[in-house]
């Protein structure tokens, strides 16, 4: 199985490749960019991200976490009487309810992130091409040795720059 992957210098260029090697059911590994392309996502055929469920429940989670607790805390562990409030006032827990639903949520966020994207501790990711985060955008496909030229003829009519074979 090899990779190849084709470079190019213009975005238009890169969806018109990416939409050309999609109609002739040629499975894209991955596409990089230095900046976020408009379309390119639909273009890949991509699913929508799973990163907001994700964060709503973890917010969901901080919030009840942190509701219980305080409700634990005031009315069993360690009640107290201040002012004659009650000792289950729920106005009162209000903001430390929010901010425990915002913390949990950006928790979850950024290890789902780092999850998703293979960053975290001992991950081998491969640097396609430095110039991808800078000036360049790359298009890396697997593919069989018969294949190969079939592909590198769709990267050149679909204006590649460059394309490279890789073991």
């Amino acid at each position: 199985m090899k990779e190849i992957s084709g470079y190019y210098d213009k975005e238009s260029n890169l969806l018109d490749a990416v939409k050309a090697l999609r109609e002739n059911n040629i499975k894209i590994k991955d596409v990089f960019s230095p900046y976020p392309v408009h379309g390119l996502d639909h273009a890949m055929g991509l699913r929508r991200s799973w990163l907001p469920r994700t964060a709503f429940i973890g917010g969901a989670v901080g919030a009840a976490s942190g509701l219980l607790f305080q409700i634990w805390v005031f009315t069993k562990a360690y009640p107290l009487n201040i002012g004659g409030k009650p000792y289950l006032s729920i106005p009162s827990f209000i903001p430390v309810t929010f901010e425990c639903a915002v913390l949990f949520a950006a928790f979850a966020i950024v290890f789902a992130y780092l999850f998703k994207s293979n960053l975290g501790l001992g991950a081998d990711n491969k640097i396609y091409s430095e110039r991808a985060t800078d000036d360049r955008f790359v298009v890396v496909l697997k593919a069989e040795d018969a294949e190969a030229d079939q592909i590198k003829a769709k990267f050149a009519e679909t204006g590649a720059m460059e394309v490279k074979f890789e073991e």
